[in-house]
């Protein structure tokens, strides 16, 4: 077999933060990339990549946009701590279903998945877990819940018929983040710390998510043995989580967080809010969620040892290097 071939490659949610970070070093590589996203995006027609426009619940349009692929990067989801089961389930449970079938009906050679550790997030302290750690009997919210559900139906389709390989990205950042970082920099001020403040984590700067994938898709390439397999990719330096969010209100030139509020009573303020947005049918996200007081309060950093050897993973960019990568990237925002 050929490692160094160029190959037609699909990215589901091509135009997304870590999507895109994944089509750019693919056409940096020599691949011939293609797109499946619900929009078109001008960055992605700048950098020469072919785009369809779909949905990844229509099970139609996901089979012809993987006609003549060599390999498929899932990564389109719908993220978030708050929403309709139903809508989860929709993007993550079905779209990954149809992804797979397509997989098999057009006879695609590799799937990358990209999942998320918080499938195996039980509410408690997660220090250097492995890939052994099992899924919880109880989600506290639906996207960890679908993502799960999502995984169990990759692996199970590795065990048969279909080559793939489960990545775990945690807490991804970067310049054109468009989910953590707003969202920190969005509530600046109000922000609270949550717990102790000694619980440490795990992050990802995203180009070193994006070169884990390609060394996936290269992995199972060389060795098709590896399929079936969960990953877990990091920075492998883990952080005390709000030393991180100060970094990154730094980084927007604001304050770090002042105050702060136990762990139980942010739990239990966020079961409040829970049930009174479900009450009044209210579709925002609450100021506070059980699962997010859960997440904030305890530690949930993982052993990357198995990506290390398997894939030959380690950062690129250092943890300094790209929060200043983010600085320039959010001073660069703000004057225009």
């Amino acid at each position: 077999m050929n490692l160094t071939k160029n190959e037609n490659v699909l990215v589901t949610g091509g135009g997304g933060f870590l999507g895109k970070a994944i089509v750019k070093q693919l056409k940096e590589g020599g691949d011939r990339v293609t797109s499946f996203s619900r929009n078109f995006y001008d960055d992605l027609d700048r950098l020469g990549v072919e785009q369809i426009q779909g949905d990844l619940a229509d099970p139609g349009a996901v089979n012809q946009a993987l006609r003549g692929k060599d390999t498929v990067f899932h990564v389109a989801a719908k993220p978030g701590i708050w929403g309709a089961f139903d809508a989860y389930y929709r993007a993550n449970v079905t779209g990954t279903r149809n992804v797979i079938n397509a997989c098999r009906a057009n006879r695609v050679a590799r799937l990358v998945h990209t999942s998320s550790p918080s499938v195996v997030f039980d509410g408690n302290h997660m220090a250097g877990a492995d890939e052994s750690a099992p899924y919880p009997e109880r989600f506290h919210a639906p996207y960890p819940e679908t993502k799960a559900m999502a995984e169990k139906l990759v692996i199970e389709a590795a065990a048969t018929d279909v080559q793939a390989i489960i990545l775990r990205p945690h807490l991804i950042w970067g310049p054109e983040d468009n989910h953590l970082v707003p969202g920190i920099i969005k509530r600046a001020g109000r922000l609270k710390r949550v717990g102790d403040g000694t619980n440490l984590v795990d992050t990802i700067y995203v180009d070193n998510a994006a070169h884990a994938h390609i060394l996936a898709r290269n992995a199972l390439k060389r060795d098709p043995t590896l399929t079936g397999n969960v990953y877990f990719i990091s920075q492998d330096d883990p952080v005390p989580l709000w030393e991180m969010v100060d970094s990154f209100l730094s980084a927007a030139g604001l304050p770090p967080v002042k105050g702060q509020v136990s762990a139980a009573t942010a739990f239990f303020a966020g079961r409040c809010f829970e049930s009174v947005y479900r009450f009044f049918g209210i579709q925002k996200e609450p100021p506070m969620t059980g699962f997010a007081a859960k997440e904030l309060a305890t530690s949930h950093w993982f052993d990357i040892s198995r990506a290390k050897q398997d894939l030959g993973y380690a950062p690129l960019v250092s943890t300094p290097e790209g929060l200043k990568r983010l600085k320039e990237w959010l001073n660069v925002g703000e004057q225009q």
